[in-house]
């Protein structure tokens, strides 16, 4: 029987079990051995990482090909109207090569956590909170996309990898499944 873990990675933590500089890794939040990430969510970012000591189902979650959805809440600077997310409804050119078209729309501001460290806050800079649907997983393509069309990222949740979701785990928090 194979293990998932649906974690809750806190900002600032690395997606990894080793630093050789003492930063955050998964190791001081998941006392688990023998599973490994599927799938990236860098430094910067919060919300769900998945872990498995299943090869098979990390490659179907993770695999360019198998084209797994994954639903992410970003947090942009500056206020973009809805015709200003259609590059990324219609796929853009990125320094690596085209994005597969995404799913994006304006949401109101979610329930999510504090982050820390919080935010930074500019008076005179709104913000506004975008659901962004991706089928790819390139380094940092939320962020690179949301910059590609004006409006850098500020925050970023991962919420949803198919079928699995964040639902109420708070940041550090992870649930065992077993398949």
């Amino acid at each position: 029987m194979s293990r998932l873990v649906l974690l809750n990675k806190p900002y600032g933590v690395l997606p990894q079990f080793t630093d050789r500089e003492g930063r955050p890794t998964l190791a001081d939040y998941l006392p688990l051995k023998g599973v490994y990430p599927a799938g990236r969510l860098d430094r910067d970012s919060e919300g769900l990482l998945l872990l498995t000591d299943d090869g098979g189902l990390a490659h179907r979650l993770t695999h360019p090909r198998k084209r797994t959805w994954k639903k992410y809440l970003v947090q942009v600077e500056g206020d973009p109207a809805e015709a200003e997310l259609d590059p990324l409804r219609q796929g853009l050119m990125l320094k690596d090569g085209p994005t597969l078209p995404a799913r994006a729309r304006i949401i109101p501001e979610p329930e999510l956590w504090p982050r820390q460290p919080t935010v930074r806050f500019r008076k005179s800079v709104p913000t506004r909170w975008l659901e962004i649907q991706l089928q790819e997983g390139r380094n940092r393509q939320v962020r690179r996309m949301t910059a590609a069309i004006g409006f850098p990222t500020l925050r970023l949740v991962r919420v949803a990898i198919g079928p699995y979701r964040l639902k109420r785990l708070q940041p550090g928090e992870w649930i065992l499944l077993h398949r």
